[in-house]
């Protein structure tokens, strides 16, 4: 019952930095599947299959917030059911010996990629850039989905930073469209699974507390996003993804004892430096617009009747 209650409050913690900032609920919730010890297919499994309630809500909740561009939706979604069935399958066929440090050096990696994405990437929007076309948008998608089936999370992280990059979407629109988008992601994974392994492994208990906790936060994820620094969350939740899997990976290589120790303390101390990195940019850039506005504000002719 204790477990429940921990993966219902990860579930909802998951949700809040998902809808908020466009990823992470799979990375996060994978990564403490794995540390449980659920088998490598059976905890992406499982997490694809509570995704499918959290997605469906935090869709609609964003779609409510106006935050979707549905051209992005259809583009990027269904090539990413593609690849996430792909992946799905592979993952299914894999021994839990080979799958297990796959699973975790991928997470890993997403988890350095959003680290370093947010702490040290400007996200600016390009006024009057022309769409993204298809031929951009289907790859992304089938890369993304096939990343998020089988290392069990990496749709958000894969896809999220590339669209934001490209400055042709504005931000809110962006998290939006790739939270709405997974929906499709999640149904096709969850799919690949059951064919794959069937329900050997997959713990409905965990399912539901995932969902359950994913589902309370998503209305309030969507509203968030309006409103917290996207660069702070972002080098927050890749730090505690990379401390998460270094542990696995820490562990298969079997170092114990300082060296561990010094691995561990070299990980918190970079996590340390990017929030501070991060928030420094944050206080820079109100600054900068508050300046900004008070130039605007003196250069107004004032008219005396």
């Amino acid at each position: 019952m204790r477990r429940l209650i921990v993966l219902a409050v990860v579930g909802l913690a998951a949700q809040l930095v998902d809808g908020a900032l466009g990823m992470a609920y799979g990375v996060t919730s994978s990564s403490l599947m794995l540390a449980v010890g659920l088998a490598p297919a059976a905890a992406s499994a499982s997490v694809h299959l509570s995704e499918i309630g959290t997605t469906l809500v935090s869709g609609a909740s964003h779609w409510r917030f106006g935050n979707v561009d549905w051209r992005v939706v259809a583009r990027l979604g269904v090539p990413g059911a593609v690849g996430a069935f792909a992946g799905a399958t592979l993952l299914s066929n894999l021994s839990t010996e080979v799958a297990a440090p796959w699973m975790a050096a991928i997470l890993l990696g997403l988890g350095l990629y959003v680290l370093g994405r947010f702490t040290l990437g400007r996200l600016r929007t390009v006024e009057g850039a022309p769409p993204l076309r298809s031929r951009f948008l289907a790859p992304l998608g089938l890369l993304a989905g096939f990343v998020d089936a089988s290392g069990g999370g990496g749709w958000g992280p894969v896809a999220t930073p590339t669209l934001l990059v490209s400055g042709r979407v504005e931000p809110r629109k962006v998290i939006g469209s790739v939270d709405t988008s997974e929906l499709l992601v999640a149904l096709a994974a969850s799919l690949g699974f059951l064919i794959g392994i069937g329900g050997e492994g997959v713990r409905a208990g965990y399912v539901l507390a995932l969902l359950a906790g994913g589902v309370l936060a998503a209305p309030f994820a969507a509203y968030l996003v309006r409103v917290i620094p996207a660069q702070m969350l972002g080098s927050m939740v890749g730090g505690i993804i990379v401390l998460t899997n270094s542990r696995t990976l820490v562990r298969q290589a079997g170092i114990e004892g300082l060296g561990s120790a010094a691995i561990y303390l070299g990980i918190v101390l970079l996590w340390a430096a990017a929030v501070a990195w991060s928030a420094r940019t944050v206080l820079r850039d109100r600054a900068e617009a508050r300046e900004g506005a008070g130039r605007d504000e003196e250069a107004e002719p004032v008219l005396v009747s």
